[in-house]
């Protein structure tokens, strides 16, 4: 209900305020009611949100999740006990809190949290800051691991920085979108993603072109990888597009044409 009614006051719809990023959240609350009481704003995204209760001990089986809020809103003391708990066990996620703007005041660094943000935040805020939180924490991981830029399948190296990929050692010469179309194929290497699911991680929510953009850009792709590996994207007939990190799996893609 209270999902709804945000709506008609916002006069929006949630993937208005989606970006391509597609987060796992969980939320630690105490509260009974859903994600859209503790943070309404995330009633109208398009994450995934699992929620659990503000225990330690959930944090024996915590679940793998690209952000983690704290619900801080009603119990401060307990919020911090459990930030500073949840930082001991080397949680390697970012952990955002939860709260009013009368408890801003009361919130230190010292906690362990990664960021604060008020329950009344918009969502394009919450959006903006769930993407800050995973991208500074990838970037740390970056800057500690040089390598861990490049992406690898099979004979495909994409190298995340400085924005190249090469296929056996030479080099692609890709334009933007070709080079994010292919970065995401070789990051679910097997899986079939149709012409819709592409155009909207690739393009966005706010592109108005059709699904032939994509197969045109396929196409483009398949040119440039030249004939001995076009196959490695290979074509799901009557569905989409996969990438195929295999020979065996790109020739046999062939023979299913």
């Amino acid at each position: 209900m209270l999902a709804s009614k945000s709506l008609q006051l916002l006069g929006n719809s949630p993937s208005q305020y989606s970006s391509t990023l597609m987060a796992r959240l969980l939320l630690l609350t105490n509260s009974t009611g859903a994600s859209a009481e503790v943070l309404p704003a995330l009633s109208l995204l398009q994450h995934s949100v699992k929620i659990l209760p503000a225990v330690a001990s959930v944090l024996v089986d915590i679940p793998e999740v690209d952000v983690l809020f704290i619900d801080a809103r009603r119990d401060l003391s307990a919020a911090k006990s459990l930030t500073k708990l949840i930082k001991t066990t080397g949680v390697g996620c970012p952990i955002l809190l939860i709260t009013t703007e009368g408890g801003l005041s009361a919130t230190s660094a010292d906690w362990g949290f990664d960021d604060v943000i008020l329950d009344s935040a918009g969502p394009a805020e919450v959006d903006a800051r769930i993407r800050v939180a995973i991208g500074k924490l990838e970037a740390l991981r970056i800057q500690a691991d040089p390598t861990s830029g490049e992406i690898k399948s099979g004979d495909v190296i994409i190298d995340e920085k400085s924005y190249t990929a090469k296929i056996k050692g030479r080099s692609l010469d890709l334009t933007f979108k070709e080079f994010e179309l292919l970065k995401y194929l070789v990051q679910h290497p097997g899986r079939v993603f149709t012409r819709a699911q592409l155009l909207q991680e690739i393009w966005g929510y706010d592109y108005f072109g059709g699904t032939r953009t994509v197969d045109v850009h396929i196409r483009r792709l398949r040119s440039k990888l030249g004939p001995e590996f076009e196959a490695i994207i290979g074509t799901v007939r009557n569905v989409g597009y996969r990438f195929n990190a295999s020979r065996d799996a790109a020739l046999q893609d062939e023979r299913s044409l």
